[in-house]
């Protein structure tokens, strides 16, 4: 399946794995994008000689292209914008903020800028100032959300800018990509299927909690404060939706977040830490390989869009 962003990104599938934080690391970037996609090291709040080592390893274990998704809120971002020009790596994606001030670097470095946005407003500015592309996500999404969902937020973006439109949120079989396609994406970020990848070093804890979810099982937390997280439900979750009931102040909330994530991911305590993962996590049923995965993904999604 040929489309803009296979071209742009010179992979074979129009897939891309989302930048996780303490999930997106070397192994699981490496057999995404050895499987046909693009793989992601998430350089979430890791300091840029962290992420130089993680794309170094990467780069041991595939030949093929990775991109490096940069946390713009991170105290680190800017030794991690100038470390992926150093690496030469040629794609970066890009959260929780605006990038509009490392673009003239990566620009000349020719790398291709891919922004992650919420809202047509943001996808028109980052058009404007040079992006090559951007990833569309919906509410539906695990971790950091915005309001719109998937299905009303893609063509809405599609309609609005003329480069390239990927979509995120709520996907996680070949049915959800022809449908992102139907609705104008020419790529899918997808995040909580590759959690449970072989490849991913995800505590078995976290990846079985993924898989034994049902439908109704992913709570938003921190809408209060201006700052959604999407998990599923635990302890963690149930205390902070109380504190936040209380109006305790987002400093308070925060504090009591601090290094859960990890706690979840690496330690697998997943009444206490955070088990950030989107809707989609009800449909996750096994464990496979990345290349199991997109295989049979691209399959369905041939199949269903006829191609």
């Amino acid at each position: 399946m040929k489309t803009r962003i296979t071209e742009l990104l010179g992979v074979e599938h129009p897939i891309i794995q989302g930048g996780m934080a303490w999930v997106a690391e070397h192994h699981l970037a490496a057999a995404v994008s050895e499987a046909g996609g693009l793989g992601l090291i998430g350089g979430a709040n890791a300091p840029g000689e962290v992420v130089r080592a993680e794309i170094r390893k990467a780069k041991e274990l595939t030949g093929k292209t990775i991109g490096v998704n940069v946390m713009l809120l991170s105290p680190h971002a800017e030794d991690v914008a100038k470390v992926v020009v150093e690496e030469g790596i040629k794609v970066v994606t890009t959260g929780a903020g605006n990038p509009e001030k490392y673009m003239d670097m990566w620009k000349a470095a020719g790398i291709k800028v891919i922004p992650v946005v919420a809202s047509v407003a943001l996808a028109k500015r980052m058009e404007k100032y040079g992006a090559d592309a951007v990833v569309a996500e919906g509410c539906e999404s695990g971790g950091h959300i915005g309001e719109q969902t998937t299905m009303t937020l893609v063509p809405q973006i599609v309609d609005a800018v003329s480069i390239p439109v990927i979509a995120a949120g709520g996907i996680g079989d070949g049915r959800g990509i022809a449908a992102a396609f139907m609705l104008g994406a020419e790529a899918v970020q997808i995040g909580t299927r590759f959690v449970v990848a072989e490849e991913s070093i995800v505590h078995e804890n976290y990846k079985q909690r993924i898989i034994k979810a049902k439908d109704i099982d992913s709570a938003v937390t921190g809408r209060s404060h201006g700052h959604p997280v999407r998990s599923l439900r635990n302890q963690m979750t149930r205390e902070y939706a109380r504190l936040e009931q209380e109006g305790k102040s987002f400093e308070e909330l925060e504090y009591m977040t601090l290094g859960t994530l990890r706690k979840a991911v690496q330690e697998g305590d997943i009444t206490n830490g955070t088990v950030m993962a989107g809707q989609i996590a009800g449909m996750i049923s096994r464990e496979q390989t990345c290349k199991e995965m997109i295989d049979e993904m691209m399959e369905q999604a041939e199949r269903l869009l006829g191609c």
